[in-house]
């Protein structure tokens, strides 16, 4: 079994899509292993994307993540991490494959819906920062 981060975004979770894209992780075989909703502090969105900080849309991307609440997840599912990138789609919605939470639910490259960690080092990362050990089952 293999663990990996995920965000359902401002954006999804304005559009009431959380359930359906939980849905869609559950009917793909993903365990919640942990889940739970809150409103990203501008510190905690430019702490998670530090990694950008250099990018042109770090300032965007940092204030689109604290504009609404956001549901973290951990999802636990053999092959965790690419099972759910593929279940996502690509970033930008207009590439993403057919029945992809992004293809469904995106509206563009920024405002994507979802977010997953992209390798086991940064699911070790990006899991802790927001959930302790004990809140994980």
């Amino acid at each position: 079994m293999e663990r990996t981060f995920a965000i359902i975004k401002p954006d999804a979770v304005a559009a009431n899509q959380a359930g359906e894209i939980i849905a869609i992780a559950q009917k793909a075989g993903f365990r919640v292993a942990g889940m739970k909703m809150k409103r990203l502090s501008q510190l905690e969105a430019e702490g998670f994307y530090a990694v950008h900080r250099e990018r042109p849309f770090y300032g965007s991307l940092v204030k689109f993540m604290t504009e609404g609440p956001v549901v973290v997840m951990v999802l636990e599912a053999p092959d965790a991490i690419k099972k759910w990138r593929d279940t996502m789609g690509a970033t930008n919605p207009a590439n993403a494959a057919e029945g992809s939470i992004r293809k469904r639910f995106a509206t563009s490259i920024e405002r994507n819906c979802v977010h997953g960690s992209d390798a086991p080092e940064t699911a070790a990362v990006e899991i802790p920062f927001f959930f302790s050990a004990t809140e994980l089952l």
